[in-house]
């Protein structure tokens, strides 16, 4: 039998995906209604949500793919 092992583990893979699912939720927070007259203006592009919450909780979210990248499971 082949005895290969994967750079990454399941741990990872499971730590990357978390990851992954809160840079999603991040950029869902980022998104807004659009303005309903032709050449309006919405000021609620300036939200405190979409401009302070959101890009935290990106940033956040591609600061744990690093980790979780970089990650390594304790040996049993």
């Amino acid at each position: 039998m082949d005895n290969k092992q994967f750079a990454l583990g399941k741990e990872n893979f499971i730590l990357m995906a978390i990851s992954i699912a809160i840079i999603i939720i991040g950029f869902c927070l980022m998104l807004g209604g659009a303005t309903t007259e032709e050449t309006g203006f919405n000021p609620d592009i300036f939200s405190t949500r979409r401009i302070i919450i959101a890009p935290a909780i990106t940033s956040i979210g591609f600061i744990l793919v690093v980790v979780a990248i970089m990650y390594k499971p304790k040996e049993k």
